[in-house]
Parts: structure tokens; C-alpha cells; sequence
């Protein structure tokens, strides 16, 4: 198995989780909060896949999914079309609202545009600095796992708040 095709197995995992978490679903299970801050599973989705298009799209040099595609438009959320959730009061978290099928909708194309840059990868290209913001700077690989670990996590999340749903 080459780099790219392990990152590929694990960015398919995450689309695959987050199709199912969110699935059969209604809009106030998506925004049913376990506690006044939690986040609930609309928002977790939606922000695991707002993370994902942000940085694969950054560090492939191409548009993002959200704004190229209508997904901005679509969501009509009440911020700006960058944001990604990061550091979202949590009157923020409740404003997203936003059917299974639109979420689903969304990841499965963020994915498909993930895997699309993800299958032309090189193992040398892991090596490339993609941001020297950070000492020691963020090479492509670093920068490729850590989304997947944030994805990951965000993923577990939003299966644990469904779980206490009891669906």
C-alpha cells in the first residue's frame, strides 16, 4: 500500500462514517444538543467537512467545494463563506441547520475532490513544506493526518451524540 492510498482508505472512512452518522436523521436530530453547549451532529458534519475542503483545497491549490460548487449558497449560512467553525461561540453551533441529504451531499463531493488530488500524490510530495507559520514548519503529510485526525474526532463525536439519541 503506497502513502496515498493509505490516506485514500482514510479519507473514504471519514465520508463513509459521516454519511451514516447523519443518515435517516430529521432536522432537530441533527441539531439536538446532549447539553446547552454540546455541538450536535448538523454542526460536527458539517465542520469536519468544512475542515477537510478548507485544507485539502488550500495545499492542492484548488477552489473549495463549498464556495465552487453552490454549497455556500445552498446551506445559506449567516457566516462568512471562509469560515470553517473554528472557534464558533456556541449561538454560533445553533445556527446551522441543514438536512441529512445536504450534508451528506456535501461530503460525499468534498471527498470526491480530496480523493481526486490524493490519487495524483507522490510519496515524495508528503515531504513538501505547506506551511511555515509552525516551527518546525507543516509539511503535506503532517498537514494530510492531522485533517484526518480532526476528522476523526469530530466524526466520533457526532456518532456518541447519536447514540445517546438512541437511533
Amino acid at each position: 500500500m503506497t502513502p496515498a492510498e493509505l490516506l485514500i482508505d482514510s479519507f473514504g472512512r471519514i465520508a463513509e462514517g459521516a454519511h451514516d452518522v447523519v443518515d435517516g436523521l430529521d432536522e432537530a436530530q441533527l441539531a439536538h444538543r446532549p447539553g446547552p453547549d454540546a455541538n450536535p451532529i448538523g454542526w460536527l458534519v458539517w465542520h469536519l467537512a468544512r475542515v477537510q475542503d478548507d485544507h485539502v483545497a488550500d495545499v492542492a491549490g484548488r477552489d473549495q467545494v463549498w464556495t465552487g460548487r453552490g454549497f455556500a449558497e445552498r446551506f445559506a449560512l449567516p457566516f462568512d463563506t471562509g469560515d470553517i467553525g473554528y472557534g464558533h461561540s456556541s449561538e454560533q453551533v445553533g445556527q446551522l441547520r441543514a438536512d441529512a441529504t445536504m450534508l451528506q451531499e456535501y461530503v460525499a463531493a468534498v471527498h470526491d475532490q480530496t480523493r481526486g488530488y490524493l490519487e495524483g500524490l507522490a510519496e515524495a510530495d508528503l515531504d513538501r513544506v505547506v506551511d511555515e507559520r509552525w516551527d518546525p514548519p507543516v509539511t503535506l503529510g503532517v498537514r494530510l493526518v492531522s485533517v484526518v485526525g480532526d476528522d476523526l474526532q469530530h466524526l466520533g463525536q457526532a456518532a456518541y451524540v447519536r447514540g445517546l439519541l438512541g437511533v
